[in-house]
């Protein structure tokens, strides 16, 4: 079966799965992405900030324990968004049941717009960077991670769900939609170029301050044979915006 967006989290073993590994300590979201994540958005006291695709908002429990003002979750997983709600209970935050395509964006009300690892399910970038753009604050910040595009190109080489040590990249310049066998399902990504995501976000209004492939860094790997793995290709690539 294939699943759009966040709809395979509705299935139990998928969601149950996926927790497992996401929460693993040298998973790509904590030992590559989650660092870089940090160091592009710096001081979040008193920020109210804006997160798309916040999953389970664990990150968002991070943020209000960091200082952030408000906390504001976007998720269309029924499933992820109870969690989310349950991780929020008696916090400064809220979860909103849509997806990031759907929800209705106020305008200039958000100091920091967040994104890990989801944008790359959605088709259309232009109308989402337009809303977003709208609804930060004067010299508000957009920080978003997706997946590199160098591996969304192709999957001609993870024809499983199991760990590979070899990536096909191919078809980098035909953009469009992607199957991913993940976690024993599959599951529909798009793939973007590099220059799409930067040439869209410039459209938007945004300057570009800061932009990170992913290169790993040892002291967030305790496995030497996992850290020299990952330096093979990046995982991540990662953007950090201004509106001015």
């Amino acid at each position: 079966m294939e699943y759009k967006g966040s709809s395979a989290y509705e299935k139990d073993t998928f969601f149950t799965n996926y927790m497992k590994r996401r929460n693993r300590k040298e998973s790509p979201n904590n030992a590559i992405e989650k660092p870089i994540m940090y160091a592009l958005i710096g001081d979040v006291t008193n920020l109210d900030i804006l997160d798309l695709g916040c999953g389970d908002a664990s990150f968002g429990v991070e943020l209000l324990d960091q200082g952030a003002a408000t906390y504001h979750g976007v998720e269309g997983s029924s499933r992820m968004a109870d969690a989310a709600q349950q991780n929020l209970a008696h916090l400064n935050g809220l979860i909103h049941r849509h997806t990031m395509e759907q929800y209705l964006y106020p305008k200039d009300t958000f100091n920091l717009v967040t994104s890990r690892f989801a944008i790359h399910y959605v088709e259309k970038l232009s109308p989402l960077f337009e809303k977003i753009y709208q609804t930060l604050k004067h010299n508000g910040t957009f920080v978003f991670s997706v997946q590199h595009p160098l591996t969304t190109a192709s999957f001609k080489s993870k024809t499983t769900s199991d760990r590979r040590d070899n990536w096909i990249v191919d078809d980098y310049f035909l953009e469009g939609e992607r199957k991913e066998p993940w976690i024993n399902e599959t599951v529909i990504k798009y793939h973007h170029t590099i220059e799409h995501y930067f040439t869209t976000l410039r459209a938007a209004g945004f300057t570009i301050t800061d932009l990170r492939e992913g290169k790993p860094l040892r002291e967030h790997f305790t496995d030497s044979l996992e850290y020299e793995r990952r330096q093979r290709i990046p995982l991540v690539l990662a953007f950090c915006c201004r509106k001015s």
